[in-house]
């Protein structure tokens, strides 16, 4: 399960071009007294290697701050972070052959359909904004794609903070 859930990191590491991202909030919310923020336990021992989960937090602060939030003891929202990955199968069908001149004249020749199988799995990053007060989310922000396995360290850390800023830039959400 730990190896999958690697996979599912370095799936929002993977080319930027793939990556889908989505939101969603709570209307009811008033983002504009949202101005501190600490991570939850689970978030801090996300599922993945240390390495890969460090990243992810380091691109969170980074995008926090830049929507101008600080770290607190005592904060208004928490930041948890989940990570889930589904295997899919993509299938492609090919066909080759046509007509041709045969003993009754011209008509339908040979025909062969070539299906190819492409197993992947795509992996999906939740970041979740938690009233500290209500204890109920009042932003989601969601990245998906599918996982390059042999991305090294750089791009790694490229696509893990292009992935965390596109999921970010919902926010604050406008109504």
């Amino acid at each position: 399960m730990n190896k999958l859930l690697l996979f599912v990191f370095i799936a929002l590491l993977a080319g930027c071009s793939s990556l889908r991202i989505s939101y969603d909030y709570d209307k009811q919310a008033n983002f504009a007294n949202y101005k501190t923020y600490a991570f939850t336990e689970d978030a801090m021992k996300l599922p993945l290697d240390e390495l890969n989960r460090n990243r992810i937090i380091d691109a969170v602060e980074k995008e926090m701050a830049g929507k101008g939030f600080s770290k607190a003891d005592s904060p208004d929202v928490l930041i948890d972070l989940l990570l889930k990955t589904a295997q899919k199968v993509e299938a492609t069908a090919t066909n080759s052959g046509g007509y041709g001149y045969g003993r009754y004249g011209y008509g339908g020749g040979f025909s062969t359909t070539q299906i190819n199988y492409n197993e992947y799995i795509e992996g999906t990053l939740f970041v979740n904004m938690v009233d500290k007060s209500t204890e109920k989310i009042v932003w989601q922000g969601r990245g998906t794609n599918t996982i390059d396995p042999d991305a090294n360290a750089t791009k790694r850390e490229q696509n893990i903070n292009y992935a965390v800023l596109r999921i970010f830039t919902n926010y604050p959400p406008k109504k």
